[in-house]
């Protein structure tokens, strides 16, 4: 075996090692988020006398916070090392869900499971995670390993919603908090796996991170981009938010109250489930196919999907098969969405510039909690929701076949200059 051989296989097993690293800590991130679905009935019956708009105020904060705080983490890893930022994410996350299990009004509540836990998980999520895997990862292998990555990742949200329905049977909602802040613990195991080189030490860094923030705003496909990954957060979290909610209220079923809750947050981990395999896919065809068609695709399918689901009587059979279904073009939009970064721009500011992309995601998670929890506090239905995110996902297919995939020429201007 050669030098190069060896150097290569070396550079091939760290960024394995990374994956692995990586998804575990996305698992538990995104696991834990998944679960306040399941204990917003309950925290609201206990605190707010049944008001959920309240606690789901608090939740449309915590995605705000997610968003706005993810460029920030996201340069903060590109200027002085990941781990930094995932070690900050990881603290927030901590004292978040131990003071949202104390806190008893509206203001604890929404400082807890609202800005701190927000903080944490723009900390441990995807923006900084990613960036670590994209620096990582060889150039012909990126897609796959950030789709690994991110299917990895997807096995936190199918088992924790299954692990709080059961403790939820035997515990009240303050104890099942305090077992699952303990699930976040073993990130401590992983963070000092995650490490790649910084986007300083990166060939192309003479350029600064407000020129390629300047150069990528210019770039139309960059801004589209943007602009439509608003959509999949206001599909993402108000299902994750409001589902288990929706499934007890308008399921057409003879069993309890706490049966369909059980059944809503059975359904968002068959989702969870359903995603590894979605996301796996979708990151093999993203290697295949032009990955603007591709999420053009998938955001037609939701519309679909949707649009078939609350057109029929909602059943136990049907709350299953939509889970199922929407599992699998669940995150399915996040390699091929980071792909694209990278191909527009390389790895060099992929923190920064994916950060400034999950912010818009995260805008419309907002949106979709907030508007889930204020409609069905108004009107008792989230009818006016489905069908805004019927409409939503026929704009966002629409977009992205505007979108290029190929380098920003902006940049490739830059470099030439140099």
């Amino acid at each position: 075996m050669t030098i190069s051989d060896n150097t290569s296989k070396q550079y091939t097993d760290n960024a394995t090692t990374i994956v692995i690293a990586g998804g575990i800590v996305l698992a538990l991130s995104f696991g834990v988020r998944a679960v306040f679905g399941g204990i917003v009935e309950p925290l609201s019956d206990d605190l707010f006398d049944g008001r959920i708009e309240i606690f789901s105020l608090s939740i449309a904060i915590q995605n705000l916070v997610w968003g706005l705080a993810q460029p920030g983490f996201g340069m903060l890893a590109d200027k002085y090392g990941d781990r930094l930022a995932l070690w900050l994410g990881f603290i927030f996350y901590v004292v978040g869900m131990v003071i949202c299990t104390l806190g008893t009004t509206p203001f604890a509540q929404y400082m807890s499971a609202g800005v701190l836990v927000g903080m944490g998980i723009s900390g441990t999520a995807f923006g900084t995670v990613l960036a670590v895997v994209g620096r990582s990862a060889p150039e012909e292998k990126r897609t796959k390993y950030l789709g690994i990555t991110s299917a990895i990742g997807s096995s936190g949200q199918f088992l924790l919603p299954l692990l709080v329905s059961w403790l939820t049977q035997w515990l009240d909602w303050r104890l099942t908090l305090i077992v699952v802040t303990g699930v976040l613990l073993p990130m401590m195991l992983c963070i000092p796996f995650l490490s790649a080189k910084p986007g300083s030490e990166i060939e192309g860094s003479n350029i600064s991170i407000n020129q390629t923030i300047q150069n990528a705003f210019g770039h139309t496909s960059y801004v589209l981009l943007t602009a439509v990954f608003f959509v999949c957060g206001f599909h993402l979290a108000f299902i994750t938010a409001h589902f288990p909610n929706f499934v007890q209220k308008f399921c057409v079923s003879t069993s309890s109250a706490e049966e369909l809750r059980a059944l809503g947050l059975f359904a968002l981990s068959l989702a969870g489930l359903a995603n590894i395999f979605g996301t796996l896919l979708a990151s093999k065809l993203g290697s295949i196919y032009p990955k603007p068609y591709l999420l053009a695709a998938i955001y037609s399918l939701r519309a679909i999907a949707i649009l078939i689901f609350i057109s029929l009587p909602i059943t136990p059979v049907s709350v299953l098969i939509f889970a199922v279904f929407m599992g699998g073009i669940w995150l399915s939009t996040v390699p091929l969405t980071s792909s694209l970064i990278l191909v527009m721009f390389g790895p060099r500011a992929m923190g920064t510039l994916f950060g400034f992309v999950f912010l818009s995601h995260q805008l419309g998670s907002f949106t979709g909690v907030w508007l889930g929890g204020v409609f069905f506090d108004r009107y008792g239905s989230y009818e006016q929701i489905w069908w805004l995110s019927i409409a939503l996902s026929v704009f966002a297919a629409v977009t992205h076949l505007l979108v290029h995939e190929k380098q920003a020429p902006t940049i490739k201007l830059v470099l030439n200059n140099k």
